[in-house]
């Protein structure tokens, strides 16, 4: 749709409202709605938003260790201007317009908390190196038939998984729930995060879907948009969809893999494909794996933000423990896909499906550009057989407290994404380990209360 046309949309819409929403640091869509009235005087402009969106966390409670926002401030409005290119209409929601907004002041400077701006810049640069960046991300969840309010009144215990047992790639366990699925499926295409594939994994009512890929801001919005998106379809079903990494010490986590690929801007060609080469993958491709290989220790809070996010890290669960790369090996952290000259890309399997997708997407692309910038030679072998035995370069820092100290220290962190912003994230991740680590939890009383 051209511009006129969404107006002419917004404008005949008989609900006379409009949903608009930002990502916080996090992740989390936070929004609101509007008339049409106050849509069409800001469409042009800018809407104020309180920056409390960058001072507090996911369950809102505010930091008290980041400098962009606080007390100190008076938490007072944000500029965000709208992004005519992501309209959309929300099917489960009477096909009301819906719109993504970024944080950017009157003078075009964009605020450098702002997941989405962040992504942008990293985009812009690498197309001003004649690349044009094709993402996509998929992601694995747990599904429960439950409430809001069942999940507070059974203290998140017990609860009823959607199906029963273990059923990768089930048949049955499609047809079981299947107008959930149905409307995952389709109503998703309407809203313009098209999947590619939708199917049942292994665990408990677990599904995993694969995001059509798209530009990588495209698809940083889809990935972002399906999150959500689930959930909010999940309520029409009476369905819990979480994106923890894990649940459970007892069942494989939750991945959210990125899939990347760079094409020449001019001839479209997939500059990762070289037909010549022994393994099909061309010099770029190459330094590009070598720049996440060496780059992965300084900016893992991006791809693993959560304290729940190292649960996932374990040997044995398909997620990666080690600094490791190969052909096609599902044990390795990054898993190169060199087959034919459409399809060939890398999957960088570490990142969860906790993330925030602008930031992990920022992440993927931006370290690999560092690996072609450096011009970094893949001097390290591919991965023969079971990576979480090949210590040959090192392992993933194992909690959330040492990647982000390694991250907040990183002269690489801060010359890929600004001393501002790494400082910022670093103090974010810093207090979330800091909230974890003052609470008692449900192991410490198990195993100390009676025995010491």
């Amino acid at each position: 749709m051209i511009a006129q046309e969404i107006l002419d949309y917004v404008n005949q819409h008989p609900s006379g409202k409009v949903k608009l929403a930002v990502a916080d640091i996090d992740g989390v869509l936070r929004g609101k709605y509007v008339s049409t009235d106050k849509f069409l005087s800001i469409v042009e402009g800018r809407l104020g938003f309180c920056d409390v969106t960058f001072g507090w966390d996911m369950n809102d409670a505010a930091y008290d260790n980041v400098q962009f926002t606080g007390w100190h401030t008076g938490y007072p409005d944000a500029l965000v201007q709208l992004d005519m290119n992501t309209f959309r209409k929300i099917p489960w929601e009477n096909d009301i317009p819906f719109f993504l907004g970024d944080f950017i002041n009157a003078d075009n400077v964009p605020a450098v908390v702002c997941p989405r701006q962040l992504l942008k810049k990293v985009v812009y640069e690498c197309e001003q190196t004649g690349f044009k960046p094709y993402f996509s991300q998929e992601f694995e969840w747990f599904n429960f038939e439950e409430t809001p309010s069942s999940l507070n009144e059974k203290g998140f215990q017990n609860l009823k998984t959607l199906s029963p047992g273990m059923f990768g790639y089930s048949i049955l366990r499609s047809s079981l729930k299947n107008e959930f699925m149905t409307d995952l499926f389709e109503l998703l295409k309407r809203f313009e995060v098209p999947i590619e594939g939708l199917h049942t994994e292994t665990g408990p009512g677990v599904y995993e879907a694969a995001i059509t890929y798209a530009d990588a801001l495209e698809a940083a919005d889809r990935a972002t948009l399906f999150k959500t998106a689930v959930k909010e379809i999940g309520y029409k079903h009476g369905i819990i969809a979480t994106f923890m990494a894990k649940i459970t010490e007892n069942l494989p986590g939750c991945s959210g893999h990125v899939h990347q690929s760079l094409w020449d801007l001019e001839s479209s060609k997939n500059l990762f494909y070289e037909e010549k080469d022994e393994q099909q993958m061309s010099a770029i491709m190459r330094s590009y794996i070598a720049g996440q290989l060496y780059c992965l220790p300084h900016i893992l809070p991006m791809l693993a933000p959560t304290i729940n996010s190292y649960k996932r890290l374990v040997e044995g669960a398909w997620a990666p423990t080690t600094l490791t790369w190969s052909v096609d090996n599902r044990t390795v952290a990054l898993r190169a896909l060199p087959f034919n000259k459409k399809s060939t890309r890398l999957e960088t399997r570490v990142v969860g499906s906790d993330v925030n997708p602008y930031l992990a997407i920022a992440a993927c692309l931006a370290t690999g550009l560092y690996g072609i910038k450096n011009q970094l030679k893949l001097k390290q072998p591919a991965t023969v057989g079971n990576g979480y035995r090949d210590y040959s370069n090192g392992t993933l820092p194992n909690n959330l407290y040492e990647a982000t100290l390694q991250m907040k220290n990183s002269v690489v962190a801060k010359e890929l994404f600004g001393e501002d912003f790494v400082n910022h994230f670093t103090a974010t991740r810093d207090w979330e380990w800091r909230q974890f680590s003052k609470t008692v939890t449900d192991w410490e009383l198990k195993r100390y209360m009676e025995i010491i």
